[in-house]
């Protein structure tokens, strides 16, 4: 009796050993660095407690994105907004809340600061100015809030994603268009440039100058802001078409502005003695590929909202945890009389 009592003892004891021997085997082989890395770390540090995540907050039933607009004069931030709400449509557990800044940086802080007192669960926000709303939108961040920016950016890094097309890349394609088009003899050029702090208005024009590097004979003999914006752009125009008797090309920094250009010319009967091109490429009745259709502009880059990309990466974040890329940069093409119609049908446009 006492043998076979013995014997049991020593199995228990060897199934014992040999199942912990696997175990700590199982743990700690891997086939990856990263496996490796996260294995030494664990063993380093057997007692530091797991770093908080998105993940590991409770799922709610609903949540509430606060969305910062610059302005709603441009038809592209219009569309910005339309494009935010499509997005939202297909998240019933999302509810999104909006302000327009109306090209105030005071008024658009206030905008921020009122979401952050609403508590909202994330914010979108594209601001007017990057340093003046660096400060408010860093507020928001470090109270929690994530914070994704739309096209313009902000000073620093206090944000959790950032979401546009490049700008540099966009007025390089243009002034490479621009220096091809006006060929060796080169021409005199316009810049009707967009408001003054913006980061999109300092990268278009750096990216621009750039671009025409390559025909010494291009001569820029106006450069004006006109803030983004097509009724101002008219009045720019007016008078630098006064102050000057020959102009080949007019680049106004977004659409708007090159249509508002166009316009000022046509009224001064000077329209088909120059070209214009501008950036957005919007698919609208009113946006600027149907523009290039009816012969008022002639070439244009996309600039995409990047509406539909902040929503569906806020779902992410918010539901699952997902851990977004701080930079997101979306790609552009350019639009002309050869593949306008085409461009039309692609984006949707009518």
């Amino acid at each position: 009796m006492k043998k076979l009592v013995l014997a049991s003892v020593l199995t228990i004891m060897m199934t014992s050993l040999f199942t912990a021997c696997g175990s700590s085997t199982t743990t700690t082989s891997t086939s990856s660095p990263m496996a490796k890395e996260t294995a030494a770390a664990s063993t380093a540090a057997p007692s530091a407690a797991p770093a908080a995540s998105e993940a590991s907050k409770p799922k709610k039933s609903s949540y509430l994105i606060g969305m910062s607009q610059a302005n709603l004069g441009e038809p592209w931030r219009v569309t910005m907004n339309a494009q935010i709400a499509d997005a939202a449509k297909k998240y019933p557990d999302f509810k999104v809340v909006y302000a327009d800044a109306a090209q105030d940086n005071s008024k658009q802080i206030a905008d921020v600061e009122n979401f952050i007192q609403q508590k909202v669960d994330l914010l979108i926000i594209s601001p007017n100015e990057a340093k003046p709303l660096t400060a408010v939108v860093k507020k928001a961040y470090d109270a929690g809030i994530p914070v994704i920016t739309l096209d313009r950016r902000v000073e620093g890094d206090s944000f959790t994603q950032h979401i546009g097309a490049d700008n540099v890349i966009i007025g390089k394609g243009i002034g490479e268009w621009v220096a091809k088009t006006l060929g060796d003899k080169g021409g005199n050029v316009v810049e009707i440039k967009g408001l003054e702090g913006t980061s999109g208005q300092k990268e278009r024009h750096d990216g621009f100058m750039e671009g025409i590097k390559s025909n010494p004979n291009i001569k820029i003999i106006a450069a004006q802001n006109a803030d983004w914006l097509r009724d101002k752009a008219i009045s720019v125009m007016e008078g630098i078409l006064q102050a000057n008797k020959k102009i080949d090309v007019v680049f106004g920094h977004n659409d708007p502005m090159a249509e508002g250009a166009y316009t000022a010319a046509k009224n001064a009967g000077r329209e088909k003695e120059m070209l214009f091109v501008g950036a957005d490429g919007l698919p609208t009745p009113d946006g600027s590929i149907k523009s290039i259709l009816a012969g008022r502009l002639n070439a244009t880059y996309v600039y995409p909202t990047g509406g539909q990309e902040a929503i569906d990466n806020a779902h992410k974040l918010l539901t699952e945890g997902a851990k977004l890329e701080k930079q997101v940069i979306l790609g552009t093409q350019e639009i002309n009389k050869d593949n306008a119609a085409e461009m039309l049908k692609k984006y949707g446009g009518q």
